[in-house]
């Protein structure tokens, strides 16, 4: 593999040059600000301090994609966003179904099989292929909804995160379609309501925590 291969898969790049991409690269500033945010807000729940942590990553990777556009940026940008989804996963499993340590990672590793089920089946729709594994991830809150629904905080958290994320990632399957129509792209736009999303998923995890008291976990 070559790792440095360049990557054009947005409307807004029209060359391989560094700021090719501005709109794509700044914006990646609603993730770092989200983090920030969430940083001082989740003082005393270390597991809600590690996802911002994360958060930031995905806004340095993510930056680094849209400016480098080469196949080690695009791990950068992907792997934080895969990270922080199954530590997610982890602590909605260990902290707020809440179970024990080894079967909350069991249930995390089960996003994996559940996952490569289903991405084959969203495939068979032309529009949501686009962003195939993104519309796993909605469907799950939905799913982790409907399973905490006699915990109306996180229920209700849950859906409203699920309904942001479909909206961002019904955006970001527009971006090359709209292309002619609108030369900048809508992937700028994905950026800004995933760092409102993931903070909101921060914020709904560390209420839960500081409500509960165990906050020390």
């Amino acid at each position: 593999m070559n790792w440095f291969e360049q990557i054009d898969g947005y409307c807004e790049r029209t060359d391989f040059t560094y700021w090719s991409e501005p709109l794509n690269a700044l914006t990646n500033l609603a993730f770092i600000i989200a983090a920030l945010i969430l940083w001082r807000r989740s003082a005393g729940v270390p597991m809600a301090r590690v996802l911002c942590g994360i958060l930031l990553a995905i806004g340095v990777g993510s930056f680094l994609f849209h400016t480098h556009a080469t196949i080690w940026a695009m791990l950068l940008d992907v792997l934080p966003i895969g990270v922080f989804i199954l530590i997610y996963l982890f602590v909605v499993n260990r902290d707020m179904v809440p179970m024990g340590h080894w079967y909350a990672v069991f249930a995390t590793a089960l996003f994996i099989p559940y996952a490569a089920v289903l991405v084959p089946v969203l495939n068979q729709f032309p529009f949501i292929r686009i962003s195939n594994f993104y519309w796993t991830v909605p469907i799950l809150l939905a799913i982790y909804a409907l399973i905490l629904r006699h915990k109306p905080g996180i229920a209700r958290g849950f859906l409203q995160g699920a309904a942001l994320l479909c909206l961002s990632i019904t955006i970001r399957s527009l971006d090359e379609i709209l292309c002619d129509a609108i030369p900048i792209g809508t992937h700028f736009i994905w950026h800004i309501l995933n760092g409102i999303m993931l903070g909101f998923m921060i914020h709904v995890y560390t209420r839960h925590m500081l409500a509960t008291g165990r906050t020390g976990r």
